[in-house]
């Protein structure tokens, strides 16, 4: 099954040239690591997420550790591009399962991240990750699209789609997540 073509670009090229420029700016920026209450206060989860695109924040480690990285980000959609190596593979030959689901569970809860005010937080209360076509290394990249379907007050959804260059589906997922107020970024107390 083939899914439309993804939002920036189609050629495996365009790909490799736009993480190379993300790459360098996240390189040269905060790196990997854990944000200060203070670099993320008063901010929305899209400035949030932006900041860390430009290399101002940290990017979560486990981005360093699993070989992907965020993309893009606007406000309901993030972005996310992996590169499935050896290191990935289970004993039968193909990309392992939770390989699939952190990149999927990246780009649901990003997405999800930039429809946060300030003050504001969420935590992934339910993930369905469906894989549909094995994933090796021949694949150089895929990219994970997530994009919400609802944003509440208490609770907000999310759908993203695994795809490689060619549009080709590889794996499917959605996501529930509890919405709260973060009373550290508020000055607000229990």
């Amino acid at each position: 099954m083939k899914t439309p073509i993804n939002p920036i670009g189609s050629s495996l090229e365009a790909w490799l040239a736009q993480e190379k420029e993300v790459r360098q700016r996240l390189d040269t920026g905060a790196g990997p690591g854990v944000a200060r209450p203070d670099q993320v206060a008063g901010k929305t989860g899209l400035e949030v997420m932006q900041g860390l695109l430009r290399g101002e924040l940290p990017y979560a480690s486990i981005a360093k550790t699993l070989d992907f990285v965020l993309i893009e980000v606007s406000a309901g959609q993030a972005i996310f591009q992996g590169a499935p190596g050896l290191n990935h593979m289970n004993p039968l030959g193909t990309v392992h399962g939770g390989w699939f689901a952190t990149l999927l569970d990246s780009a649901l809860g990003c997405a999800v991240h930039t429809m946060m005010p300030p003050g504001r937080g969420y935590t992934t209360a339910d993930l369905s990750v469906k894989l549909v076509k094995a994933l090796t290394p021949k694949v150089q990249r895929v990219r994970a699209i997530g994009q919400v379907v609802h944003c509440g007050r208490q609770l907000a959804t999310a759908e993203a789609r695994l795809v490689g260059p060619d549009g080709t589906l590889y794996a499917h997922a959605s996501t529930a997540c509890l919405v709260f107020d973060m009373p550290s970024l508020t000055g607000k107390t229990s």
